[in-house]
Order: C-alpha cells, then structure tokens, then sequence
C-alpha cells in the first residue's frame, strides 16, 4: 500500500474526525461493558455477613478474630488494552468504498479513542508472519493518533499473516491483566490444520492471563464470485496466480463453499477456546456490530 506522508496524514484526520463522534457518543458508558475479565484491587477486610461468597474469607484475619472476615475487592480503574492489527498484504484488498486494512484502521481509532476516555492506556501490535511494529501501551489522544497513523502508513516487510505469533508476542511483552482485541482476515498460507492447531495454542495461552477478543474483518468478494467470466486471481499472500471461470455455476458455488468452511473452522477454534468474535463485513457499518459485542459482553457479566 503505497502512500505519502500527505496521503496518510489526510487520512488520519479523516478517520479521526469520523470515529471520534462514535467514540463519545454512540458508545458512550458502553465500552467497560466489553471488558468480561477486568482486574480486581484488594479494598478491605469487613466482618462476614450471609449471604456473602464464602470463598472471599479472609482465613488469616478470621483466625485472629475469632470470628468470620471476607476480603472486599473493587475493580481496577485503570485498564490496559491492546490492539493486535494484522498488517498482512491481503488487508490491502477491498471489493467497496475501504480496503480491510482500512476498515481495521477506522475500528482500533474507535476502540483507542474510547478507551482514552476512560483514562485507559492503549498499545498496539502490527503484524504480518512477524511482528512489524510495536508500540507500548500508554495514554492520550495523540498516541491514539498515533496508533492510527501507524496502522494506515505500516510498510510490512513481510507479506503472510501468523496470528498464532502475534498472540505470542503480545503474550510475552504484556504483564499485567490487559484487554487483547485481534484485528485480522485470519487469512493465512500454508496447511489449515496446522495453522489452526497452532492458533488454538495460542489463543489458550493468551487467555489464561488476558482478556481477548477477536475481530474477523473480511471482505463479500472474498466469499461470493460476481459472474465476470474469465478471471485471473493473485494471492496477496504467496504471489500465486490462478484462473477461474466465474461463468461456471459450479465454480461460483464451490468457492463459495470453501469460504464458508474456512469460516467455520475458525469459528470452531475461537469458541473452543472461548474467545468472544464477531464478523466484521467491509461492505456493512461496524458499528452496530460492536455495539452488539458489547452488550452481549455486558449482559453474561451480568
């Protein structure tokens, strides 16, 4: 994705003028409600009452006491989130008005500027088959600007998508408790049972010490075949290059098929290990589709 600094820049303010407004209002006082997992700080000790959760007695305090104490906790007020956006060369692809690359960049401002008005810190990853761009966690509009130009301006020296290796990455560097949230087309070269035994691993790893979600940005002409006749199909990925007949009934259908078994494979990995995902079309807004996320994630904390 080739760009200059007036393109990039053009762009930053474009999405930031768009996604601020939803940032404050579309998705005020619902953005805490994605966070299932949060933190918890120790309060106080209070002396133990019925009805309160036996497993937060304070054994020490209530051997000493002589009578039962429980632990009072409340929720961390500072949260850390970090934004894993996959920089890969099939994100450059877009059949509508926004390439997927595009369309992850508009979401992360979305979920970073949200997140600064929480006073909450964000991070972020790009990553292709290797990490391409690290960026520590910290607080403010100007590094959500940041994150942003980042994601629109990254020249990737890679061409793949590793998922699996991301998460690894933002697993080591990450120490306390943080909101993960994977932005990919999860499109990745190379045997699919292999790719996804190592994407299950890792996204168990992850979710031992964080919170995580996942992002699935793809595109209708990735799916369904417009009948075009002849045409000739790079992989963005790997360079190969095929020709299909799009004329074909059959060809449209089997392609169509293969997406939608990809599509279940990765859905059977993320609810086997119990990662919240939703889809997220180019062609479609994505904002009520995070709206829905987080109302979905708040009514099971419920």
């Amino acid at each position: 994705m080739e760009k200059n600094i007036k393109e990039i820049l053009k762009q930053v303010r474009l999405i930031d003028i768009r996604t601020r407004r939803l940032a404050t209002d579309a998705l005020a006082g619902q953005f805490h409600s994605m966070f299932r997992g949060r933190g918890m700080d120790f309060e106080e000790v209070r002396e133990y009452v019925p009805g309160d959760e036996v497993r937060t007695i304070d054994w020490n305090v209530t051997a000493r006491a002589g009578r039962p104490f429980i632990k009072k906790y409340r929720e961390e007020r500072e949260l850390t989130i970090v934004l894993a956006v996959d920089v890969s060369a099939s994100g450059d692809f877009g059949s509508t008005a926004h390439t997927k690359r595009e369309i992850e960049a508009e979401i992360a401002s979305v979920l970073a500027l949200s997140a600064v008005r929480n006073n909450d810190k964000v991070g972020l990853v790009l990553f292709s088959d290797q990490i391409e761009t690290f960026v520590p966690p910290r607080k403010g509009r100007q590094h959500v600007l940041r994150i942003v130009r980042e994601v629109l301006s990254c020249q990737p020296k890679r061409r793949g998508t590793d998922v699996a290796h991301a998460l690894d990455f933002v697993n080591a560097v990450t120490r306390r408790r943080a909101m993960v949230c994977v932005l990919s087309d999860f499109q990745s070269a190379g045997d699919p049972a292999h790719m996804l035994s190592a994407l299950r691993r890792s996204l168990r790893m992850v979710r031992r010490r964080h919170d995580l979600v996942a992002l699935h940005v793809n595109d209708p002409r990735e799916r369904n075949l417009l009948q075009v006749g002849l045409l000739t199909m790079e992989d963005a990925e790997t360079g190969e290059m095929i020709e299909i007949d799009t004329g074909s009934a059959g060809v449209r259908e089997r392609f169509a098929e293969r997406a939608r078994e990809q599509d279940q494979r990765l859905e059977r990995a993320l609810r086997g290990e119990s990662v919240d995902s939703v889809e997220v079309d180019t062609s479609v807004p994505y904002l009520p589709v995070l709206i829905a996320l987080f109302r979905s994630r708040r009514g099971r904390r419920r």
